[in-house]
This record gives structure tokens, sequence and C-alpha cells, in this order.
């Protein structure tokens, strides 16, 4: 499934996104004024590979579960029981990522890829569980590259489904207690930042304890022999294993499989953008069909945004994840290509355009 989902993404037409941008500039408006908003627009048409390109909606919010075995390093305060609970309240519609999503009108599907106790079935709750939680990354890999695929196998497939049923936007969410560990030794090992700029403070931390997971970070990184990944797609899915989370492989092969079906993917926080960093490794052109919703408060998030080149739509300071910062900025994705779709030319308006 892998395999034939990464055969299976192309990048943006070259064509159409000089075509939108021509349509972007006849529209009545000074060219340009609506800055970022204008490349998204552009850049959703080269992806779908016709301009307009199609509305963005309905949107569908996954939210990948999992534990880390490098909790037991105490490198958060939060027990290990939260990410259960959590799980629990996403499927009550009691979390924030739940009231985000009924703003926008995003359905909310929670996945279950390593949660480390078994859960009842539920209706929103899919079971596609590797393992109860990864191995301590600090200790050795985190999981096995045959686990690691599995994980992306799902997402892969949890994003096949919901573009089956109806989806044209899908946006990232995840929930794992100590998955930011795993994100900054992710972000360290794709782009060379040294662990200390590229770990945050993720629930947030006093400074003896970052300055604990900033160590962590790189003991990990030294035992699993990390990096540098060279240019193979078995150096990615073996850095992936190594240090990586179950949820971090499961969004990113929902980012390929959306990708795939040339479906927009809104990517979330810190731990989407090191899964994207996975998944741009296995195959760059799936970051043609990415838009980074916001920037966290995670120093991480920053550098990996920086190496993918997407700007962020949202900058509120928030690190909360969920899928939060990602919901939040659909609107905006939503409003880029209305734009397309309904703002008159100058020409249909009769309006005098600025001579070149």
């Amino acid at each position: 499934m892998l395999a034939e989902t990464l055969t299976a993404i192309r990048p943006a037409d070259p064509r159409v996104l000089a075509d939108a941008r021509a349509h972007q500039d006849r529209l009545t408006k000074p060219r340009g004024s609506l800055g970022v908003l204008e490349e998204v627009a552009v850049r959703l048409a080269g992806a779908a590979g016709v301009t307009p390109p199609p509305m963005p909606a309905p949107a569908a919010l996954a939210i990948f579960a999992a534990d880390h075995g490098v909790h037991a390093q105490g490198v958060t305060p939060w027990p290990q029981e939260v990410t259960v609970q959590m799980v629990a309240n996403f499927l009550s519609g009691g979390a924030v990522a739940n009231a985000f999503a009924a703003q926008v009108g995003a359905s909310v599907t929670v996945v279950d890829v390593g949660v480390a106790a078994d859960l009842a079935p539920a209706p929103g709750l899919l079971d596609r569980k590797i393992a109860r939680g990864t191995a301590d990354l600090s200790a050795g890999p985190a999981m096995t590259v045959d686990q690691a695929v599995q994980a992306m196998e799902a997402g892969i497939a949890v994003a096949g489904d919901l573009v089956a049923g109806g989806a044209r936007c899908l946006i990232t969410g995840d929930m794992g207690i100590s998955n930011t560990t795993a994100s900054a030794a992710l972000v360290s090992t794709f782009t060379g930042l040294d662990p200390e700029p590229a770990t945050g403070r993720g629930t947030g931390i006093d400074d003896e304890t970052h300055a604990h997971k900033v160590a962590i970070v790189r003991q990990a990184l030294a035992v699993n022999g990390l990096p540098p990944v060279g240019s193979q797609p078995s150096d990615a899915l073996r850095a992936l294993a190594a240090v990586g989370g179950f949820e971090h492989a499961a969004i990113a092969g929902f980012i390929l499989g959306g990708a795939a079906a040339r479906v927009p993917v809104i990517l979330d926080g810190v731990i989407a953008g090191s899964a994207a960093l996975v998944a741009a490794a296995l195959e760059p052109a799936v970051v043609d069909h990415c838009v980074a919703g916001h920037r966290s408060a995670e120093p991480g998030h920053t550098a990996a945004l920086d190496r993918l080149a997407l700007p962020p739509l949202v900058d509120l300071g928030m690190r909360l994840g969920e899928g939060t910062g990602g919901l939040l900025a659909y609107p905006l994705v939503c409003a880029a290509v209305r734009v397309m779709h309904d703002v008159a030319t100058f020409d249909a308006a009769g309006v005098t355009d600025k001579p070149v």
C-alpha cells in the first residue's frame, strides 16, 4: 500500500499553476493584495490539476493517538494515562478540537494506533493499534521498520476512507503524552538542527525538565546513529522507526494518502510538521498538497516548516495539538479558494484595471 501510494502522488501541475496565477491577477483587487491566501489558492489549483481548485469542503479531522516508551524517562510531568483519558474526551465531544471542529463543520475521527491500553469500541473510534506504545527511543529504536510501515499504511487507509466518504480536505490531529520528545528527535534528524533549539516545552515543563528532555533527545540520536538521513526511502523509514511514534508514522501516511487522492491536507503543529518531514523524504511532491495551518510555539515546528517551505496561515502562540491549529486555519483555506470561484475579473465586472 505504501509503495502504491507513493507512486500515485503527482507534483503540482506547472501549467495550472501559471493559469491560476494569471486568474488571480485578473480579479478585481490589487495584485498580491490577499498575500499568502493568493498563494494558497494557486498551490491548491496546481495540486488539484484544475483552476479554480475544488472547494475544500467538507473537511475531516483525524486524531491519531498513541503512547511512547520514552515517557519513562521523565520528559513530562503528565501521566501516560492522560492519553487514553483524552481519547475518551474526544469521543464524548469535550475537547478543544471538538469545539473547533463544530465551529467549522469538520467531522472528527479518532484513530488508536498505539495507545497503551485497550479501548472499548465507540462511535468515532477506529482501532488500528500497532502495539501498546512504542519502545523507549533513548535506549534504541522506538519501533521496527515493519511497525512503522504498518502505522503509515493505517494512516493511508484512514485518508482513503475519509475521502471515499466525501471529505475534500483532510486535517491532521494527534494525541500522545511525550510525543513532542519524539517530534524533536525527528526534526533534528530530518533538518540537522541541534536538539536544543529543536526541543520545546510541550505541555509546559520547567527549565530543569526541559534540559533533561533535550539530553534525552540527544541520547536518542546518538543511540540510534542519527542523523544523517540519506536519500533512499529506506533511510527515512529507518529514522522514523528509530525515534518516531506510531502517531507520527500514521500522520505521515495520512498526508501521503491525501496527496495521492489530490485532496489538500492541512497540517497542525509540531507533530504534524515532523511527520510531514518524513512524508516529504519519501516523496517530495507531497508538499505540494499540504497547507501549514499554523505555527506552533514549539521551536522545532518552525524548523520543520522552513525545511518544507510552507508558510503558516495562523500564528497565535498555540501548542495544544489535537488538530486545533489546522481547524482554525480551515476557514482561511476555504476563503482563499472561494475568491477564485466567486470574485469577478476586471473585464467581467467592467472595472478598470491598473496599467501593467
